[in-house]
């Protein structure tokens, strides 16, 4: 990796200047939170209405001015079942991570921090508008000497002191939910994605998942992933080949083709699950913003920041908990969400439990060609989360282990992108297909490998 620079002047300024509007706006969010826990507790101990739709606008409205890492937490949230208050998380989906882009003197600047003073040399030419930018950083198009389109992701200045803050932010939130409901214990979460978060900002590691990545899906033919130029990244810049595609909403309007949309659904199948079942490795981010489409319906990958990789025991519990489902086999359930992390199973607990397991799996127990799930909105899915709310907190309550965050907004997260494909797809047979007669031992050799050549660290 090139070496940096010291920081110039000019350049610290700029941080300190953004560091001062930060602070304020963190204020702001500070007194949104409050103003939650005041009505949060009138309602508990005092009888007042809580008027939890309108205090959740207040909220997205606060948060939303921040655009930045909060953003990114918000968003997978809003995905994971009562990990937030309903109105909360219905008004956190809506909002978009894109933030206002760094403008040209400043980005000049952080290229000669990354590059050295004759970083322009390094490349045939640099877009100085970006051509995206989302809550950690933004990319610009450039050209290298050898002809090839490229992209350069560009890290926001002071990420690191902006990420902690937010997830203080996201501590208080939590505890003040967590005081209202015991429903569910979000301390295992907060952990999850606090590491996972804090990986992100390393783009010297988002770089060995994408050279992981590109192995493991070699033998895809329907997945493409960047090839990431080292001689010209660093730990806050990630250069990688451009690829062209096309965001997935604009291609389902614009290609009405049936069997296309199925192809589409079937790479993103594979594009997700065969790092899975085959490596023990997930994406946890499918984010719209995350991945591109091609005119063939093959897949683009783009953003591998919020990478997971698993213990080949879970891969092997998740599997488990589908043939326990499959044969109600009792004991096999229990011994399947120990094997995730829950503990303390009673027959209760269990029966609650399988409600929500029993709608994700859904597709992949039925052997015939379905959409992904039989309503085409959220809303069924809002309603199994209910109950499954609803009966935890009659048992007594459970702390999601840390292992199920991203595992299950994967899940959720590619759902919603086949119900926008409106894919009718036989995914027990795609399932059947990927893990076969699932071998643990094959899947840790697998994983060992394709680690060790990626230099990426293992599970744990």
């Amino acid at each position: 990796m090139p070496s940096r620079a010291l920081m110039s002047d000019s350049e610290f300024t700029d941080e300190s200047s953004r560091l001062s509007g930060r602070v304020k706006r963190y204020a702001k969010v500070g007194g949104t939170v409050g103003g939650l826990a005041v009505q949060l507790i009138g309602a508990r101990y005092l009888g007042l209405d809580l008027d939890s739709g309108r205090h959740s606008s207040d909220l997205k409205a606060a948060l939303g001015g921040l655009k930045g890492p909060l953003m990114k937490l918000a968003q997978i949230l809003a995905t994971v079942p009562d990990a937030l208050p309903r109105e909360y998380a219905e008004e956190l989906r809506q909002l978009q991570a894109n933030a206002p882009s760094m403008g040209w003197p400043f980005v000049r600047r952080r290229m000669r921090s990354e590059l050295g003073a004759d970083w322009a040399k390094s490349f045939a030419s640099f877009e100085r508008e970006a051509a995206a930018a989302a809550s950690l950083g933004q990319v610009h198009r450039a050209v290298g000497h050898d002809g090839r389109d490229l992209a350069c992701k560009l890290q926001y200045p002071d990420m690191q002191s902006t990420v902690e803050a937010d997830l203080q932010q996201l501590k208080l939130v939590f505890s003040i939910y967590r005081r209202s409901d015991k429903a569910i214990d979000p301390s295992e979460i907060y952990k999850e994605l606090s590491e996972r978060l804090r990986e992100e900002l390393d783009y010297d590691r988002e770089a060995r998942h994408m050279r992981l990545y590109e192995a493991m899906l070699k033998e895809e033919p329907g997945v493409s992933v960047p090839e990431t130029l080292p001689e010209l990244s660093t730990d806050r810049l990630l250069t990688m080949t451009w690829l062209e595609g096309t965001p997935i909403l604009d291609f389902v309007a614009g290609h009405p083709d049936e069997a296309l949309r199925q192809t589409v659904a079937f790479n993103m199948f594979r594009a997700w699950y065969v790092p899975f079942y085959y490596y023990g490795v997930i994406h946890g981010d499918p984010h719209l913003g995350n991945y591109s489409l091609r005119e063939d319906g093959s897949v683009n990958l783009l953003d591998f920041g919020c990478i997971r990789v698993f213990d080949s025991s879970f891969v092997r519990g998740v599997i488990d908990l589908y043939r326990a489902l499959e044969t109600d086999d009792v004991d096999l359930a229990v011994s399947a969400y120990e094997t995730w992390g829950f503990s303390g199973i009673n027959k209760e607990l269990l029966d609650v439990l399988n409600i929500w397991a029993e709608f994700i799996y859904a597709p992949l127990l039925e052997d015939k060609v379905r959409r992904i799930q039989d309503s085409e909105s959220g809303l069924y899915g809002a309603q199994v989360a209910g109950k499954v709310h609803k009966e935890l907190k009659r048992v007594g309550g459970v702390t999601p282990p840390r292992e199920f965050v991203l595992m299950d907004r994967a899940a959720i997260g590619l759902g919603s992108v086949f119900m926008h494909l409106k894919a009718e797809v036989n995914w027990h047979r795609l399932f059947h297909d990927l893990i076969g007669d699932f071998d643990e031992q094959a899947l840790r050799k697998r994983q060992a490998a394709a680690l060790k050549a990626a230099e990426v660290p293992a599970a744990g």
